[in-house]
């Protein structure tokens, strides 16, 4: 396998159940040794030029919390795979009224005003002095709009709706979930929805020059005001149901056809 000629994509814990999906490849679970500790991942054979990645954020079972996730073993797992693609999923809250919840959204830009891990360190793959540090210069965007557009492109010919506009997306960590203040708050920076992941994950892979898109969908109303369309825990268990049809066959046609993109932001290293 040349370098980077691999993709993979990030799968939240409502998405889990997606796996199902995938009976007609065949899977491969492999724990991956990085200096920053051992990362799982599936290794999804797609042809013999081809391989996919599959990383369950949270563990399966649901073990890790946001806070107890090591962020800096996934992103060097993934780059020791030669993933020149990464694509992360996450529901999510959503404030902007105006957008769809169960919808399919792609992210345009994010919002992560601390760059910092749960942990308080810097989010960072650089902690300590090294050769390969350097400033991440974001120049297309944290979110590669190549990758966006071959995305949008095979959900078209998937038959799969995606939500008409890229939305901005805040990473707010946890484990608690944002208090109505917070989400005001987060909304008038521009911000239209909200995790406790993805953040941390596209800004470390970014660092170490994988191309970067962000797929979510809305479970619930974080906007404060009343919404119809998702009321309640049944109405959120409804929601997740629904978007979790969507993302399966979303997940097979991305395995399928996702390629590499050339990364488009800069690392400016000194020296």
């Amino acid at each position: 396998m040349s370098e980077k000629d691999a993709v993979a994509l990030i799968l939240g814990s409502a998405f889990y159940s997606n796996l199902e999906a995938l009976g007609a490849f065949e899977l491969e679970h492999q724990v991956v040794e990085t200096p920053f500790g051992d990362q799982g991942v599936w290794r999804v054979r797609v042809g013999a030029s081809r391989d996919a990645y599959l990383i369950a954020r949270h563990g399966v079972p649901h073990t890790l919390l946001p806070h107890q996730i090591n962020w800096r073993a996934m992103a060097s797992a993934l780059s020791s795979l030669g993933v020149g693609a990464l694509v992360t999923t996450s529901s999510v809250g959503v404030m902007d009224p105006s957008l769809p919840v169960q919808t399919p959204m792609l992210l345009a830009d994010l919002l992560m005003p601390h760059n910092t891990l749960p942990d308080g360190t810097a989010c960072t793959m650089f902690p300590e002095p090294t050769p390969r540090q350097g400033h991440l210069v974001i120049e297309d965007g944290i979110f590669s709009s190549a990758l966006n557009t071959q995305i949008r492109d095979i959900a078209t010919r998937a038959d799969i709706p995606l939500f008409d506009d890229e939305v901005v997306f805040a990473y707010v960590g946890g484990p608690r979930t944002k208090t109505p203040a917070e989400n005001r708050f987060f909304l008038q920076l521009g911000a239209q929805v909200n995790s406790m992941t993805v953040g941390p994950e596209v800004v470390l892979a970014n660092e170490l020059e994988i191309p970067c898109a962000g797929l979510v969908a809305g479970h619930k109303r974080s906007s404060g005001q009343q919404a119809p369309d998702v009321e309640g825990d049944d109405q959120i268990t409804t929601s997740l149901d629904d978007a979790r049809e969507v993302f399966g066959r979303l997940l097979v046609a991305l395995i399928e056809q996702l390629s590499p993109v050339p990364f488009a932001n800069q690392i400016y290293r000194f020296g």
